[in-house]
């Protein structure tokens, strides 16, 4: 084995930390590994040199991607980029709203297949191989009519029966018919209690009983990314045990997070047609101005404000959320459009407090970072639906990173199966 630890790391395309997520240590041990300070076991050696070998012979057609994914339910791309990130290729993409295909259109445009409708009506064989399914499906109650029929005719029924008539079914068809290597599902934190739990139950079910996957859930909260409450589960799976352990998972602590003045527009920015404006002012020292029409109207604010009061009054905490420039938001939802109650911008004595503007929101989710700055090609109220109804990004980027690892172990282990089949037919 001549090639050294750094050499095949590298070659790999691996992160420090990535390396120290594959082989369960810390990533000071790893950098001493690269360094040449201490020398890893052999059997790391042989590990990475495999793992390099298998993905040339097996991803020649991912020559500048670790893994390939499809993504369903896609909206905006937001999981898209998070795994991208991670050295991923996106092969297939399915969402059925016209609005949020246009946003993913102008954000994506440079890729070989179109933008697939509703996944109801998409056979599972027309749909790409590929290593990982990533899905924000929607939740839907499961109805018990169709098993109890079933019972009422002695017939056996399970789990994927149950979830028949759902969006989630097309999930586990698919997953059922590709069997890709992981699938990562995204989903309201309340999807655990939703029809007293038997949504959730069910899910687990079919993925772990049914389709044999070794399954974990988790619950997220994107504070520490982004200054906005925003908590949603995850349900991770791997078609091989590869000791993926969903809770040692490490996550950035809420508390520490940045503050809601770090999206908000800047006044040397750049002005953008209708968030921003140049200020009226010609001797005013700033390039611009948030656009006026944020800005509530008289009646709209004294509304919110006597609703809150009224409430406040009854003892109970509905009302809308103001927001200085050190403070944290409420969770951005899909009604945003509706008056923008939940996130209002507090802009001092005298002035109704504001909206947050789509470019804020866009920088509130985590689309925009210092490499790419998003497209908002459609009216406010469909990008306001759009974000409310988004992930943010950095916490998917996060999931991506440290599942990369045990996604390519999944990969390799399927591999090796090829491997000896051919092997033994060659003999």
């Amino acid at each position: 084995m001549e090639a050294g630890f750094h050499a095949l790391r590298t070659a790999n395309g691996w992160s420090l930390d990535d390396a120290a997520a594959w082989f369960g240590v810390s990533r000071q041990t790893v950098e001493q590994w690269d360094s040449g300070k201490s020398i890893p076991e052999r059997g790391c050696l042989q590990d990475l040199e495999s793992t390099l070998i298998y993905k040339k012979n097996f991803n020649r057609d991912q020559s500048m991607s670790d893994f390939t994914f499809i993504d369903l339910f896609a909206g905006i791309g937001g999981v898209r980029r998070g795994f991208e990130a991670a050295g991923g290729k996106c092969v297939f993409t399915s969402e059925w709203d016209t609005y949020a295909q246009k946003t993913y259109r102008e954000n994506f445009p440079n890729d070989n297949h179109q933008i697939a409708g509703d996944i109801t009506q998409i056979k599972a064989e027309e749909i790409p191989a590929h290593d990982v399914l990533l899905a924000g499906f929607p939740c839907q109650p499961f109805s018990i009519a169709g098993v109890s029929k079933k019972n009422a005719l002695g017939r056996a029924h399970g789990f994927m029966d149950k979830a028949q008539g759902t969006l989630f079914f097309d999930v586990l068809r698919i997953l059922k018919h590709h069997k890709p290597a992981a699938f990562m599902l995204e989903n309201v934190k309340n999807l655990k209690s939703h029809n007293k739990g038997d949504t959730f139950n069910t899910i687990m079910g079919a993925l772990r009983d049914e389709l044999g996957y070794h399954v974990q859930a988790r619950v997220v909260d994107g504070k520490g990314y982004v200054p906005q409450h925003r908590e949603r589960i995850f349900i991770v799976g791997f078609r091989k045990d590869v000791g993926f352990d969903f809770d040692a998972c490490k996550f950035a602590d809420a508390a520490s997070g940045p503050v809601i003045g770090t999206i908000l527009h800047a006044p040397d920015e750049e002005p953008e047609h209708q968030f921003t404006l140049q200020p009226e002012d010609a001797q005013a020292n700033v390039s611009s101005v948030v656009n006026p029409k944020y800005t509530l109207s008289d009646k709209l604010w004294k509304y919110l404000f006597d609703y809150a009061a009224k409430h406040k009054a009854k003892g109970n905490g509905f009302g809308f959320g103001l927001c200085g420039p050190d403070d944290k938001a409420r969770t951005l939802s899909a009604r945003y459009y509706k008056d923008g109650s939940e996130i209002l911008i507090d802009q001092g004595e005298g002035r109704n407090p504001r909206r947050l503007t789509p470019r804020e929101c866009a920088r509130l989710m985590g689309f925009d970072d210092d490499t790419f700055t998003m497209k908002i090609p459609v009216s406010d109220t469909r990008a306001y639906k759009q974000f409310g109804n988004s992930v943010v990004v950095p916490v998917i980027k996060e999931i991506a990173r440290q599942m990369k690892p045990y996604v390519l172990k999944s990969m390799r282990a399927e591999g090796a199966v090829v491997v000896n089949e051919e092997s033994v037919a060659a003999e």
